[in-house]
């Protein structure tokens, strides 16, 4: 058994947003970069409102999908699954 502190990399994918749809639509630099700003703050907003500031880490959001890599722990990532918001987090599973 892993610390349960310990912290490991989470893909976090939202469930389907209307608004995400419509802006996704546009395929102009500027609608990409407002896709871009709304998930971004939609994900950061998600992350403050269910867990502690400081407790983790976000990688990045990929836009493409709606969904974003965090690091966070165990608990913490079964948080995020109780968030309407939040489809599916799945671990990061490392290759060896």
């Amino acid at each position: 058994m892993g610390d349960s502190r310990q912290k490991h990399l989470h893909f976090v994918f939202m469930n389907y947003d209307p608004e995400y749809e419509r802006l996704q639509s546009d395929r102009t630099k500027r609608g990409v970069r407002e896709v871009e700003i709304y998930l971004s703050k939609k994900h950061n907003d998600l992350l403050a409102k269910k867990l502690e500031p400081g407790t983790y880490n976000k990688t990045l959001s990929l836009f493409i999908v709606d969904a974003f890599a965090v690091q966070i722990t165990d608990a913490q990532a079964n948080m995020l699954r109780s968030a309407k918001e939040v489809r599916v987090v799945e671990k990061n599973q490392e290759l060896a």
